[in-house]
């Protein structure tokens, strides 16, 4: 006969009161305890399998819910738009270094887009070439790095604010219709269409530095847009 099932250890045992009850086994000298859990412990468990199968079944087959790339964007915008609130509250002292912030602010450019394409687009075209489907617009491209009057982003500016020198047949002034806040968002929705000249950034906008524009903007020769 097996000598291990003769092994009073290993025979199972009958409870005596309140003495806790052991299985029939035995592993390297450990016995296991057959007891029921408490009731708390298992309806933790129930309710965590429950919502497991309810969270698995809406997160991963509905689509209900943000995911982690979801809210990193939805977080990163919220820091545009306060970011673009604060811009907006400094239109009042501009220069070439906060124009160049203000373009790489991603809603105020989304801004400034919207109404270049409701206002712009119609002569300078809704992808900045002055073309649509091929044909030539009457506007002058913005998405080159030929400038008529003057590459630097304040001259820009002026020539939005105030329309453009050549009266005959040039730009209007879009300030009196627009206002300066406006007219603002969309230079710097044009201004994202190129590159910043490095040193640009915030710190110099703080400090206000105006160095000049990169060839990556234009350098052709300025004239007095006043």
């Amino acid at each position: 006969m097996d000598q291990q099932s003769n092994d009073p250890k290993n025979q199972e045992q009958k409870p005596s009161g309140d003495e806790p009850v052991l299985m029939p086994h035995e592993y390297d000298g450990i016995q296991e305890f057959d007891q029921k859990l408490p009731n708390w412990w298992l309806w933790t468990f129930y309710i965590t399998v429950i919502f497991f199968g309810v969270f698995w079944v809406l997160y991963y087959q509905v689509g209900s819910g943000a995911t982690d790339d979801e809210k990193m964007e939805n977080e990163l915008d919220r820091i545009a738009r306060i970011e673009a609130e604060r811009l907006e509250k400094e239109l009042g002292v501009l220069s070439d270094a906060k124009l160049w912030e203000a373009s790489r602010n991603s809603a105020f450019v989304e801004e400034g887009r919207k109404q270049f394409m409701e206002t712009c687009a119609v002569c300078h075209g809704r992808d900045l070439s002055a073309t649509n489907e091929g044909i030539k617009l009457s506007g002058v491209p913005l998405n080159d790095t030929e400038w008529l009057y003057g590459s630097n982003p304040m001259n820009v500016l002026n020539i939005v604010t105030n329309g453009s020198p050549d009266k005959t047949k040039g730009m209007q002034a879009w300030e009196p219709v627009l206002g300066k806040t406006r007219v603002t968002k969309v230079v710097a929705f044009v201004l994202s269409h190129h590159e910043m000249p490095e040193g640009m950034g915030e710190g110099a906008a703080a400090e206000g530095e105006n160095p000049e524009a990169p060839a990556a903007v234009g350098e052709a020769p300025a004239a007095d847009p006043a």
